[in-house]
């Protein structure tokens, strides 16, 4: 009924409205802790300033009066030796002034003039008459006295430092390409008193505000001295990421930028144990062929078999991306080595790449149809596609499908990359380090494709959450069989 689906799309909305509520709630609880404690950190480094400016100003009163002290010291000792000339001048003029006028009274006019010429040499070379009667030093200390009015206005004048504002992130600028992310930001107005800026970055599956709780903590760049940056080598293995940016004078750290979430999309997928080959140990994106994995396990699983019932279990019943993928598949079994992806390509442009071990003896890498038979090889059916490696006795390299192959005349890469354009109709494989073009397969896809690997003596690492290479898209629009081959086995699937 119409008002029932009404019903349910007002449902949803309630519950999306609460759950952005419930979002920001936190988000407040958690600023309000924050508060709390930065108001407490604020505290703290405010007394160790204050404390830091009396340790200063003391230190300089200090120094500043054991000056006046060595002044008062050099002008007393200046002054008193002064003192001691002038009194041992005025003892030798005194002991002259005695002598002349005792002279006064000798008779003989000859013994007069002899006592008179004595006397007047001493007085000529007395110290008395070259001392000079004017202090070498003054009293005044006027020259040691301070005036702290400009710095008083100066410390009254001092104000908390001012925080930088927070930058706006150039969502406009930023650029996702080759699983690198170039961010810009400006500042809201020019401060030169910026010294870096500091950018956070988080993954996330949720659009718009960041969330308080069930995410990721923030990866941290430090010391941005541009107001650009990019993150390089990242895996795209969620739909989002936020990010952010705060800009730090010598000081202190601004407010964050309001965060953007960037859409970064690529294509992510696990390898699918549940129904790879006995002999294929299996862990996430890693494959090891294990001669002795399927000893003593045929039986137990005859017996499970017999046990099971008719009826699907919950996890097969789903309707997820790789439950689907997944399905009811048996287990590969006699010389199929294989195990699939756990998610299918249904649409759009993927990317992911394969390192196989160097003992590696022969393993093949492509794509194939859901649900192929537990015998099937990749490239020796119809609905699947790939290359080719045999490392045993001597190297082969060769593009296979629909059980036929074609030998491709070029080095064996140490890192082949997967191209596929399900819509466009093509599977082409790349050096992964030099992006040069292998294969080409081109067909039309009519069933969604699964990742598809096949190993034998030796181990396969696969990389996803990879988006599509700058240069592999360039290559797609002028390929035209230059720098590589395209495939004659094509067809119409």
């Amino acid at each position: 009924m119409e008002e029932r689906e009404t019903l349910q799309r007002i449902v949803s909305t309630l519950v999306n409205k609460n759950d952005e509520i419930h979002n920001f709630i936190d988000m407040l609880n958690h600023t309000i802790s924050n508060v709390q404690v930065n108001s407490s950190n604020a505290i703290s480094e405010l007394d160790e300033e204050f404390d830091g400016l009396y340790s200063v100003l003391h230190e300089m009163k200090g120094s500043m009066a054991n000056t006046i002290q060595q002044e008062e010291a050099r002008k007393i000792q200046a002054l008193q030796d002064q003192l001691s000339q002038c009194s041992r001048a005025l003892e030798g003029s005194e002991e002259l002034l005695e002598l002349a006028v005792q002279s006064l009274d000798i008779k003989n006019p000859v013994d007069l003039i002899e006592a008179a010429r004595q006397i007047k040499d001493s007085v000529t070379v007395a110290s008395a008459f070259r001392l000079s009667l004017k202090p070498k030093v003054s009293d005044s200390m006027t020259h040691m006295m301070v005036d702290f009015a400009l710095e008083k206005r100066m410390l009254q004048a001092v104000k908390f430092l001012p925080v930088p504002k927070a930058p706006e992130i150039d969502v406009a600028a930023c650029l996702i390409a080759d699983n690198c992310i170039t961010i810009s930001w400006r500042m809201p107005e020019e401060d030169s008193r910026i010294d870096h800026f500091v950018l956070e970055y988080r993954k996330t599956n949720f659009d718009g505000l960041p969330r308080m709780k069930g995410e990721q903590h923030w990866e941290v760049v430090d010391y941005i001295k541009a107001t650009q940056y990019t993150l390089s080598g990242l895996k795209f293995d969620t739909k989002y990421m936020n990010l952010r940016v705060q800009a730090c004078n010598k000081a202190v750290a601004g407010e964050y930028s309001d965060p953007v979430t960037l859409e970064t999309k690529a294509f992510v997928f696990s390898l699918d144990s549940t129904s790879s080959h006995l002999n294929l140990k299996v862990e996430d994106t890693y494959v090891e062929w294990d001669p002795t994995g399927g000893k003593g396990q045929e039986k137990i699983k005859g017996k499970e078999n017999k046990n099971r019932s008719n009826v699907a279990s919950p996890k097969r019943s789903t309707s997820s991306p790789r439950a689907s993928a997944r399905g009811g598949r048996d287990r590969f079994a006699g010389e199929s080595y294989t195990v699939l992806g756990d998610t299918a390509v249904e649409s759009g442009q993927h990317y992911w790449e394969v390192r196989a071990q160097k003992d590696c003896k022969s393993y093949s890498v492509g794509v194939t149809y859901r649900n192929p038979g537990k015998f099937d090889q990749l490239g020796k059916t119809n609905s699947s596609w790939c290359i080719h490696v045999n490392n045993w006795l001597q190297t082969t390299f060769s593009a296979k499908h629909n059980n036929k192959a074609k030998t491709l005349d070029i080095p064996v890469p140490d890192r082949i990359g997967i191209y596929c354009d399900f819509d466009g109709g093509q599977l082409s494989f790349y050096n992964a380090s030099s992006k040069a073009l292998l294969h080409t397969f081109r067909t039309k896809f009519t069933q969604p494709l699964l990742p598809g690997f096949m190993i034998w003596c030796g181990g396969l690492t696969v990389s996803t959450g990879l988006q599509v290479p700058s240069a592999v898209k360039t290559l797609q629009k002028s390929e035209n069989g230059l720098g590589g081959s395209t495939s004659s086995l094509n067809n119409v699937a």
